[in-house]
């Protein structure tokens, strides 16, 4: 399937001279690691932040979590087209640097919150002020050539990695101090992030390129509507949202099913959780780049849903921890799938749409954000004791990771079906990519990719 060039994004190399550029994508890899850490850092503590608000009741303070986290998705899916419009008009620098600043300000209120109102207040703004990381997937679309997209993408998501293994870590460390000082740590690195991007970051979208920005455009719904504007451009924005979706399974049920399971120590299951996070990014920092040149982003977008889907059922179906834990480096290599994927999108909307296009994709985060929790904690208490399941014999624990799998078939065959005849249609597959990219080169630097 070939693909019109009025949807492919043709437009040349931007005009940041190559030593700001280099110094503009180290910068936006650093904010993407350091944004997820500040978020990663108030893990361990924010449960028991809200639990001591309403003086230790456990139960009233597991059910005030879990409308903290629905919040934050829906600001999340709310906010992100409209800051990724924002950008697309005023450009992408001013919207990164009042989100940083405006996440540290929120950290310093969240650890000052009184009480459980003000705490949620924070929460709220968080949910806002984080929606900025589409407007740094479309500053490495601006400054990237369309063909190496995937692979500054693939670094994107090991950044993603990288912050989720050190932010709670750290975040468990400093709340062994007091349950406020994460916060604290939080906001010092969000601040910090902005004064350091001051000096350092560019504009990436000259004024020439920038779209009129319009609420009829910027708000949710309407955001999605970029996504139909092409049959293979809808179809992988279904396949990344199935991915979305059945990654809702790790938050939702991983510290239950393995300690259900597996009878797992918090240390042991925060192991996993870490060892997951640390394959994940390696992999998508190391290889993505290399089996991109090697299979084209079609092939790769196979691959590594093959792997993950694989992965999930080995999650679902193993009886020992050692079968569970081989699962983890099986199904890391999910990761080669998703910055395959969004380099093909990104392809296929024009230069001044990048944001609108990013902000889409992180309202579909959102939707599945909101979505996933329900359905696979009630999915995981029907197929234990006491469920409607068990009574007909189905005693399943690992039904949300067999559901999580079945999610990966589907996206499987749709991204099978919408990229038929993709490398040869659109000119960059193994040779376009073997061509600017050599897949004999080393690990990958941040002078033309970061993301």
């Amino acid at each position: 399937m070939s693909v019109s060039p009025r949807f492919m994004d043709q437009s040349p190399a931007p005009p940041v001279p190559p030593a700001r550029r280099t110094a503009a994508t180290v910068f936006i890899f650093i904010t993407v690691v350091l944004d997820v850490l500040a978020l990663g850092i108030i893990v361990p503590v924010l449960p028991k932040l809200v639990q001591g608000l309403l003086h230790g009741d456990t139960a009233q303070g597991a059910k005030m979590y879990g409308v903290f986290g629905t919040v934050w998705a829906a600001m999340q899916f709310l906010c992100s087209p409209v800051l990724g419009s924002l950008s697309d008009r005023f450009g992408r620098r001013p919207v990164i640097l009042l989100s940083n600043f405006g996440l540290g300000l929120d950290y310093v209120l969240m650890a000052l919150a009184p009480t459980l109102a003000w705490l949620f207040a924070g929460r709220v703004i968080s949910g806002i002020t984080a929606a900025s990381f589409p407007t740094a997937g479309a500053y490495i679309a601006d400054v990237t050539p369309p063909e190496k997209r995937a692979a500054s993408f693939g670094l994107l998501g090991a950044a993603f990695g990288l912050g989720f293994i050190l932010g709670p870590a750290l975040g468990g460390l400093l709340g062994q101090y007091g349950e406020r000082l994460p916060f604290w740590a939080a906001a010092a690195f969000s601040l910090a992030n902005a004064c350091y991007g001051l000096f350092v970051l560019p504009e990436s979208l000259p004024p020439e390129r920038r779209a009129p920005f319009s609420w009829r455009k910027a708000n949710p719904v309407a955001s999605l509507e970029l996504l139909r504007s092409h049959p293979e451009l809808f179809g992988l924005s279904a396949t990344v949202f199935l991915y979305y979706l059945a990654h809702e399974v790790f938050p939702a049920v991983w510290v239950l099913y393995t300690g259900y399971r597996f009878g797992w120590s918090t240390g042991a299951t925060g192991g996993a959780l870490a060892a997951a996070g640390l394959c994940s990014a390696l992999v998508q920092a190391t290889l993505t780049r290399r089996v991109v040149g090697w299979l084209g982003e079609r092939g790769t977008l196979l691959l590594g849903t093959t792997c993950g889907l694989a992965g999930f059922a080995l999650y679902g179906l193993a009886d020992r921890s050692w079968l569970f834990c081989l699962a983890i480096p099986l199904g890391s290599l999910w990761g080669l799938a998703s910055p395959a994927t969004q380099g093909m999108m990104s392809r296929r909307v024009g230069a001044s749409e990048q944001g609108r296009l990013q902000g889409a994709m992180s309202s579909m985060r959102g939707i599945a954000g909101m979505m996933g929790p329900g359905i696979y904690t009630l999915t995981f208490a029907a197929f234990i004791a006491g469920g409607g399941a068990t009574r007909r014999g189905w005693h399943v624990p690992g039904a949300p990771f067999l559901l999580g799998s079945a999610l990966l078939v589907v996206a499987w065959v749709l991204g099978w079906v919408v990229t038929k005849g993709q490398d040869a249609g659109v000119g960059v597959g193994r040779e376009g990519i073997a061509g600017a990219v050599p897949a004999a080169e080393g690990t990958p630097g941040f002078t033309s990719e970061v993301g």
